[in-house]
């Protein structure tokens, strides 16, 4: 499995940046870190890109050496299509989604049956649809319709935190799904209980500095042969002003992403 870095390692950047991370950042960062995978989320949206952009892109990836992937949000035969010839012009072979969007909550019915129905399209275009675990649906319920959609081209991307939003814990998610995954997103964080103890806090923490295991994790998804490629994310609460907040940010990536070059080549977290 080959390490990279995602969009939402920069959630502030990407969002409050003066001027804001844009891609050709990102790709600076993967080659400074001797990345080989770097995912563009929804926080990016390729889709509202002009061609230009994208061709421009794609060419400073191709040089640097720097295979794409894509992510979304919203699963629609509609929007998947978009996304498929997207991940054309990329040469995309990763294409994380996220089923709900801000207005669209479909059913488990339902994402299975769009991810059946470009089952061929898929195939044919040679991309693997991955569905991230969510706050939504707990993890036998994202199994349940990735079995149902019946094709090898789906899985699993198999996001270390969001199911804290489920209810459900690590070992929870690692175990139903862990199977079918085909990409991970790592990131850590912290359960704190309150001052007040009347309840938790969950904050990110740089990778290796909170309380998720991540190496044993990424272990446990290395044996089943499907994963290629390991994306780090993060949550940062922010601090005082957002100036601050970007350099613990990039501070925080920076370790992050050689701690989990360390876990995969075989190194303790």
């Amino acid at each position: 499995m080959r390490a990279g870095v995602g969009s939402f390692a920069f959630g502030w950047a990407v969002r409050h940046g003066r001027p804001p991370l844009d891609e050709h950042a990102l790709l600076a960062f993967a080659r400074a870190h001797g990345l080989a995978v770097l995912q563009l989320g929804d926080n990016m949206p390729v889709h509202e890109w002009h061609g230009t952009r994208l061709a421009a892109f794609v060419e400073a990836a191709d040089a640097a050496g720097v295979e794409i992937e894509l992510g979304a949000r919203g699963l629609t035969d509609a929007h998947l299509a978009r996304y498929l010839d997207l991940c054309r012009q990329c040469r995309a072979r990763v294409l994380r989604f996220v089923a709900d969007s801000a207005a669209y909550e479909p059913s488990p019915d339902d994402v299975a049956n769009v991810i059946r129905n470009a089952a061929a399209e898929l195939a044919a275009r040679g991309v693997t649809l991955a569905l991230e675990n969510h706050d939504r649906f707990p993890a036998a319920t994202m199994r349940r319709i990735i079995e149902s959609a019946g094709t090898p081209h789906a899985g699993i991307c198999l996001d270390t935190a969001n199911s804290l939003g489920a209810g459900e814990g690590l070992a929870t998610v690692v175990d139903a799904l862990a199977p079918l995954t085909v990409n991970v997103h790592v990131k850590d964080v912290r359960i704190s209980r309150l001052p007040h103890l009347m309840g938790f806090v969950v904050e990110g923490r740089p990778l290796g500095e909170g309380q998720l295991p991540i190496a044993e994790v990424i272990d446990r998804v290395r044996t089943y042969g499907r994963c290629g490629s390991v994306i780090l994310e993060a949550w940062l609460s922010p601090a005082d002003t957002v100036e601050c907040t970007l350099r613990l940010e990039r501070a925080g990536a920076d370790a992050s992403i050689e701690r989990l070059k360390a876990v995969l080549a075989g190194a303790e977290l």
